[in-house]
């Protein structure tokens, strides 16, 4: 339990104060592929001209990452804005653990290799084969095989996702080929067999979210543990062929599985052992359900092998998901959200499906449930079940319909929602529909910029990170990238550009200055919100973005 907040005296609106996140929309370094500058986003254009605003640091060390070349996202990004400090994430604690190797003297690691070891049996890997250091890190892998062999497995079977979203969407053959050849070694004294066994894209198999779309994970479950479905030689030979046959990028390419003789070479069996190497939690859990749930009922999983299952971390925290991990995730606690309701400030949370566990999950610090039932409300808007490029809008305008309805009735101190679209839309790296996603959510923030003046209070604009401002893939030299054809090469990963910070305050009265702060993170999201609601931020929590008069 954390103390209730000092009021500071300062600060009084009217209306409630307002946290807009709008996911994945930064400040371009380039402006060819820069979709945020080149739409017509007259309403944030407008906030830009009247009001006060700054950049932020949304990416690297500044959310917690292990350096400045490391990508934001969207966990670590909500994590920051939702806790007010930086702690050390996903990437950086894995690779900690393995440096000191304190993840392979862990118990649970320990558990899997005796098993494989007692049963002569097969150690499974799963996950994303890339080095994009979001979900997972190619290196990560390949240490956890390495000390597999040296403590005497004598089988791997590696089950590995495209990636080509936080990666450049024709990269696959880039990790793969080399990945291959790196098993090929380590099996070449004739006493370690390690190969890979399936995979597919990361957006068509396996990683699902938030219980948008199951038949992701059902098509992943038939693929890695029953070795069902179209069957090739090797991966070489699957992605180059569903290339051409389909023409989809990395992440959309169909499942595929490695064969020999007509047989898979790598189904999941009784008494195997199987690590989830990912580390981000969102794209993780339901894979994790399926192997750790006795009466699972998402979908048919036609045999449920009896196996020690891990994943790289404890994806879910309360909901203990899964039951054994490698690697602990970060002790979060005292968050804005827990600090307001031992204040009594009244919390409403939004967004729809797909960055609905972001605004709640996520900002409260890897935490489920509310903090005070009487004191907040969650609302999930359901996403469409469709590509992202054929609905660009997505739901900011039915978030907005029920964002103005709150406002308007009075109930709340405190609103917090976030509009996927940049973010969303800007992993398809199709350039028109990312425009269109940024102009159907500036007309909202409009909306909800007349809404905040009527009732009299504040609004702060931000993002967790950047995407949609950096749709092209650049060389050294910042010229665009093309492909044979002459079109620019789509960069579907996260950018590492700074993200708005605009504070609109239409009944400002002097409390602060209009100056604001400059060279600080996200993690000054929760201080400075702290300070326009009338209270005075806990001491270590990072510095405000307002300085009160």
């Amino acid at each position: 339990m954390v103390e209730p907040l000092k009021k500071s005296g300062k600060i009084q609106r009217r209306g409630p104060v307002m946290l807009v996140i709008m996911d994945g929309v930064g400040f371009g370094k380039y402006k060819d592929g820069d979709a945020v500058a080149s739409s017509m986003t007259k309403n944030l254009d407008a906030l830009y001209a009247s009001c006060s605003w700054t950049k932020l640091k949304a990416h690297g060390t500044a959310v917690g990452l292990p350096s400045d070349a490391d990508m934001g996202n969207s966990e670590v990004g909500h994590n920051a804005m939702g806790c007010g400090r930086v702690f050390a994430q996903g990437a950086k604690l894995v690779s900690n653990a393995i440096t000191s190797g304190d993840m392979f003297k862990g118990a649970t690691w320990q558990k899997l290799i005796a098993n494989v070891k007692n049963n002569n049996s097969t150690l499974h890997f799963i996950g994303l084969l890339s080095d994009g250091n979001v979900h997972s890190h190619i290196d990560h892998l390949k240490a956890m095989v390495s000390e597999a062999k040296k403590e005497g497995v004598k089988r791997v079977r590696v089950h590995a996702l495209l990636d080509g979203r936080d990666v450049g969407e024709m990269s696959a053959l880039e990790y793969f080929d080399p990945f291959a050849e790196y098993l090929k070694e380590l099996s070449a004294d004739g006493t370690f067999d390690a190969a890979i066994a399936s995979g597919g894209g990361r957006m068509v198999i396996t990683m699902d979210r938030y219980n948008a779309d199951w038949d992701m994970v059902k098509r992943g479950w038939e693929t890695h543990v029953l070795g069902e479905g179209r069957m090739f030689d090797s991966t070489h030979e699957a992605i180059e062929t569903l290339r051409k046959e389909t023409g989809a990028i990395d992440q959309d390419l169909p499942p595929f599985v490695i064969g020999k003789d007509g047989k898979a070479i790598g189904t999941i069996e009784d008494g195997d052992s199987v690590i989830l190497y990912n580390f981000r939690g969102d794209r993780a859990i339901e894979l994790s359900r399926a192997f750790d749930e006795e009466n699972f009922t998402e979908f048919d999983r036609k045999r449920w092998p009896k196996v020690e299952y891990a994943g790289m971390m404890e994806y879910d925290g309360d909901l203990h998901i899964p039951h054994q991990y490698l690697v602990s995730p970060p002790a979060i606690d005292r968050v804005m959200a827990e600090y307001l309701c031992a204040s009594g400030v009244k919390q409403f949370s939004i967004s729809e499906t797909q960055k609905f566990g972001h605004v709640t999950y996520f900002f409260n610090g890897n935490r489920s449930g509310k903090f005070d039932e009487k004191l907040e409300e969650y609302v999930e808007i359901p996403s469409d079940k469709v590509p992202f490029e054929e609905r660009p809008w997505m739901k900011c305008a039915e978030i907005t319909d029920r964002v103005i309805a709150e406002i308007e009735s009075g109930k709340w101190d405190f609103i917090k929602l976030n509009f996927p679209n940049g973010d969303m839309v800007g992993h398809t790296g199709v350039f028109e529909a990312v425009v269109c996603s940024m102009e159907a959510m500036d007309l909202q923030i409009g909306r909800l910029r007349e809404a905040i003046e009527k009732a009299g209070g504040v609004m702060v604009v931000t993002a967790d990170h950047g995407n949609a401002d950096d749709m092209y893939e650049h060389d050294k030299k910042g010229e665009v990238k093309r492909k044979e054809n002459g079109e620019p090469k789509a960069k579907t990963s996260h950018s590492l550009n700074p993200v708005p910070c605009i504070v609109y305050d239409p009944e400002y009265n002097g409390e602060y200055s209009k100056t604001l702060n400059e060279g600080l993170g996200i993690s000054s999201i929760p201080a400075t919100c702290i300070n326009l609601l009338g209270f005075v931020p806990p001491e270590d929590y990072d510095k405000s973005i307002i300085n009160m008069n």
